[in-house]
C-alpha cells in the first residue's frame, strides 16, 4: 500500500507565468516586482541595489570577467563574474560604456569590487522572491 506525499508547495504554474517576471526582475533590478504590482518592495529593492553598484563603480571596484587556472581562481574569478552579471542592464550598461578598472590592491578599490558582487548577489535575492511571488509561494 502506497501512501502519497503532500507537497508543501502548490503545484507549479505553467512556465509562461513565472518566466517573464524572472526575467524582468534579473534585467531591472525590482523590476520583476513592479511586474507583479508589489510597487514598494520593488521600489526598496531597485534603490539598494542600484545604490550599492553606484558605490562599487565610485570606489573603481574590479569587475570580474571569468578566468580559470587552480581552482581557487576559477571559483573566484568564475563566481564574481556570475555575481557582477547577475546585476543586469547596470552590468550591460556599464560594460557597453567602456567602464574598466584594473584588479589591484587597496581599501577602496576592494570595497567597490565588493559593493558590486554584493549588489548582484542581492538582485539575485530580488529575483528568487519575485519568482515566489509569481509561482503563488509567497505573498
Amino acid at each position: 500500500m502506497s501512501e502519497k506525499v503532500m507537497s508543501p508547495y502548490p503545484a507549479m504554474p505553467p512556465i509562461t507565468k513565472w518566466l517573464p517576471v524572472v526575467a524582468v526582475a534579473w534585467l531591472v533590478p525590482g523590476g520583476g516586482h513592479f511586474l507583479l504590482k508589489k510597487t514598494y518592495r520593488g521600489a526598496i529593492l531597485c534603490g539598494c541595489s542600484v545604490i550599492m553598484f553606484l558605490l562599487g563603480l565610485t570606489m573603481r571596484g574590479y569587475m570580474f570577467q571569468p578566468m580559470t587556472g587552480d581552482l581557487l581562481t576559477t571559483i573566484i574569478y568564475v563566481g564574481g563574474f556570475l555575481a557582477d552579471l547577475s546585476n543586469g542592464v547596470l552590468y550591460i550598461l556599464t560594460k557597453m560604456f567602456g567602464y574598466s578598472a584594473p584588479d589591484i590592491a587597496g581599501h577602496t578599490v576592494d570595497y567597490g569590487t565588493k559593493f558590486l558582487v554584493a549588489a548582484g548577489l542581492f538582485n539575485v535575492l530580488a529575483v528568487v522572491d519575485a519568482f515566489e511571488i509569481a509561482v503563488g509561494r509567497k505573498d
